[in-house]
């Protein structure tokens, strides 16, 4: 399952952020933790309608929570132990405080700045070592080492510039080269900017996309009965639910798509990679189907709501036959066919 590294500052928020996320309790300030993160989808929902589903399992994500040493402020540091645990994330959840506190004036721009920075140095340092190996190992006059030394030398410059290296112009095959080194700017980024008790908008961010979030109440709302919360919205004036904006932003972010199955005993959204075919879905359910594949039968979700049932889809011979060369696209439904 692919995680996301939830990372704030003292006060920002984070840690009621990831319990409203993941429906487990609050971590301490400085405690490393993780969960999973459900995503919602109002078409799993509508599909378990149609079947009658006993059962709905939605699609989600790993949220680690990671803990920044005590007290950590912008411009302190992150410790060697936090930015070790935030390599082996997928993508960067970065929650910003926008709202006052104590009197103290909020600057998420410039936390954010901080952050970024202490990400950058770890960077530089990493390139750095690497850059120093690979051009010993050039004189042997391989291309492969020359071309890896020339893409490090440019993502070097722009580190040094202060940049990370999302925002530069690397192609795909250039990223490629620097995988080796593990760089935290490479990471795909969403920003939450705290709001707090407000629902005001947040300032925007240069380059970045950002969800302004009212977290403490988002966060009561979510420790409420399900069956509660639609009132409580209604009595904070709130409309959609910032969370599942959030949950859907940061499944998205790390490059995940949904296809859905579909019966009487269970509904079910699973998550797949962009690009994936038949099979690698088919393995996604479970290893034999992806063995043992013959052919996939698939419709959109759309369409099959439409047409009522996958009984009835199946007469009227909606259900596309798709073998293993099909690139499943997000929504499908799919039933699979297998023998081993």
């Amino acid at each position: 399952m692919e995680n996301l590294g939830l990372v704030g500052f003292t006060g920002a928020g984070a840690n009621r952020l990831f319990s409203a996320l993941t429906g487990l309790p609050v971590p301490s300030e400085y405690e490393a933790a993780v969960g999973v993160a459900s995503l919602p989808d109002e078409r799993l929902l509508r599909l378990t309608e149609m079947s009658r589903s006993k059962k709905t399992v939605a699609a989600g994500f790993e949220l680690v929570n990671l803990a920044l040493p005590p007290g950590s402020k912008p411009g302190e540091g992150l410790g060697a132990k936090f930015l070790g645990a935030l390599r082996n994330c997928d993508a960067i959840l970065i929650v910003l405080r926008a709202f006052a506190d104590g009197g103290v004036v909020p600057d998420p721009e410039g936390d954010l700045v901080a952050l970024e920075l202490e990400l950058v140095l770890a960077d530089i340092a990493s390139v750095e070592q690497r850059l120093t190996r690979q051009r010993r190992a050039a004189k042997s006059g391989d291309k492969e080492i020359l071309a890896e030394v020339e893409v490090l030398e440019n993502a070097h410059a722009l580190l040094s510039d202060g940049t990370p290296i999302r925002r530069g112009s690397f192609a795909t095959d250039e990223i490629g080269r620097l995988a080796p080194v593990f760089l935290l700017t490479t990471k795909p980024l969403l920003i939450v900017a705290n709001t707090g008790e407000e629902q005001a908008t947040a300032a925007p961010l240069p380059a970045e996309e950002v969800l302004a979030v009212p977290v403490d109440i988002e966060a009561e709302i979510a420790a409420c009965a399900p069956d509660d919360r639609a009132e409580m919205r209604e009595s904070y004036g709130l409309g959609a639910s910032a969370l599942d904006a959030v949950a859907q932003a940061a499944y998205h972010l790390l490059g995940r798509l949904t296809f859905f199955t579909t019966g009487e005993d269970e509904s079910r959204a699973w998550t797949f990679r962009a690009g994936a075919k038949a099979p690698e879905c088919a393995g996604v359910i479970h290893s034999d189907l992806q063995r043992g594949f013959i052919r996939a039968e698939v419709i959109d979700w759309r369409e099959l709501l439409e047409i009522g049932s996958w009984a009835k889809a199946r007469e009227l011979k909606k259900l596309r036959i798709e073998g293993k060369d099909y690139e499943v696209r997000d929504g499908d439904v799919l039933e699979i066919r297998f023998n081993v």
